[in-house]
């Protein structure tokens, strides 16, 4: 009935999603950047052992080692020095990389499913696509029973996901912005060829695409590569990325866009199709979920709720301030519609200290170093290039992007890490500053603590939002 919402890099940790699985509802980890954040838990000396032990579960135990070897650092980095780098992925990733992309994928669904036997998910954004392929394999290994994607169309995951559970070799249209010569180019990924052998046979994972329209919906549903196993319905409340508003954009007085009744998805066309679907956006209430219940869903996926409690991935001492704003009014949600470089509206909590302030986003200096959001686009003389309007704009702009696209670009790969205590420090001693985002219901969280409470769990969530609902619903 309740689907725990895949949020940020890291946010929706294995600890999280395995918390709301024992519980009998959906955990869900996010895939994003999956690679670094192995990668830096490693070289932070993986104090709990844990990173070891799912990677000795790994069923190739020379990926395992080589991961270990490359990123594992014994008691850890000293104080303030940086994180080794990863090179940024192409369409031609190396041996090394898609290592380490299938062994994070898999380490972080193998936690989340360890010692229980409910149900776990993934999350992925269909406009990062480099890390897809491999990623999804990972996944599969440690046998995840759900892929969820937003941020996208993707038309090719579930007959990828088939493709995969057979062992086959898969491709995926890579996303290309045209300014020079030069046909389509595809991602490509071969289980034997990483494993060295014949890959083994998996359960293929269901498939729920994150839509915010009906008309995608149906597209999905009729037309996608392979079999589309449900939905889920998010509303522009929702934290992260939101689907843009349908029509010419229009800003409300505070500079956010503006979503009106185009933007209200039809669920009488959900009904029709015949599929589970869940809503998601400012439902974590009794009242919202039998609301929810009464058009017909399945349930409702929640993730600002979860985003927040303990056994999530944001660093403590940022949860343990965004409680005391809610418990005093003081804090509140941005819709930004030009902070992500993927250009859709982002949800940024505002928080001093972090990128939403105007000074700390003034003072950092810009680069682009884990390159998730860059786009690929043709060269000239055909060639293809990555840019990201979050990078230098003057490198920017010699890549061919417009001067314009760079306005109030923030760099969200590296403020997401920093949000769960994996910041890097720069080799100028900068430390990377948090930027962390929420839906709009954050101002409600207060219900989820106890009397003298200052901190809540993922179990009080649940029973909060399985509890029978109020007469007057809970409002900010």
């Amino acid at each position: 009935m309740i689907i725990q919402g895949g949020m940020g890099a890291g946010v929706s940790n294995w600890r999280l999603a395995r918390a709301v699985s024992r519980l009998g509802q959906m955990g869900v980890v996010s895939g994003t950047a999956l690679d670094v954040i192995l990668s830096r838990r490693l070289q932070d000396g993986d104090a709990d052992g844990l990173m070891r032990h799912a990677l000795a579960q790994f069923p190739h135990r020379g990926i395992a080692e080589r991961v270990l070897q490359n990123h594992f650092h014994p008691g850890g980095l000293a104080s303030g020095q940086p994180y080794k780098g990863l090179s940024l992925l192409t369409h031609r990733p190396t041996r090394a990389q898609l290592e380490l992309l299938v062994a994070a994928n898999f380490v972080e669904v193998f936690l989340a499913k360890e010692g229980h036997s409910g149900v776990v998910g993934i999350n992925f954004l269909q406009k990062i696509q480099l890390p897809t392929l491999p990623s999804l394999f990972g996944a599969m290994l440690a046998g995840v029973d759900y892929v969820l994607m937003g941020a996208g169309i993707p038309m090719a995951i579930p007959g990828i996901l088939d493709q995969l559970a057979r062992g086959e070799t898969v491709q995926m249209r890579l996303d290309v912005e045209a300014s020079g010569p030069g046909g389509e180019i595809d991602c490509t990924f071969s289980p034997d060829e990483l494993l060295e052998g014949t890959p083994p046979t998996l359960p293929r994972p269901k498939f729920l695409p994150i839509v915010s329209s009906n008309v995608l919906a149906i597209t999905l549903a009729r037309k996608a590569s392979g079999r589309v196993d449900g939905f889920v319905v998010e509303g522009p409340t929702a934290g992260g990325h939101n689907a843009p508003p349908r029509g010419v954009l229009n800003l409300n007085e505070r500079g956010e866009p503006v979503y009106g009744p185009r933007d209200v998805p039809d669920l009488a066309k959900f009904r029709d199709l015949g599929l589970p679907f869940w809503l998601a956006g400012s439902y974590a209430t009794p009242e919202r979920l039998a609301e929810a219940l009464s058009e017909g869903a399945a349930g409702v996926q929640i993730g600002t709720a979860f985003a927040f409690c303990d056994e999530s991935g944001i660093e403590p001492s940022i949860k343990a301030r965004v409680l005391a704003g809610v418990r005093h009014a003081s804090v509140e949600v941005f819709t930004d519609p030009l902070a992500s470089p993927t250009g859709f509206p982002f949800k940024v909590a505002q928080l001093e200290g972090t990128l939403s302030d105007p000074g700390i986003f003034a003072d950092r200096r810009r680069l682009c170093d884990l390159g998730y959001l860059r786009r690929a686009f043709r060269k000239e003389d055909g060639s293809l290039g990555y840019r990201c309007p979050g990078e230098p704009e003057d490198i920017y702009v010699m890549k061919g992007g417009e001067r314009e696209d760079t306005v109030g670009r923030k760099c969200v790969c590296n403020g997401l890490l920093a949000t769960i205590g994996l910041g890097q420090t720069q080799s100028t001693g900068y430390v990377e500053p948090a930027l962390l985002t929420a839906g709009d219901d954050l101002c409600l969280l207060g219900r989820f603590l106890a009397d003298g409470a200052d901190h809540y769990s993922a179990e009080d969530v649940l029973k909060a939002v399985l509890a029978a609902p109020e007469t007057v619903p809970a409002a900010c």
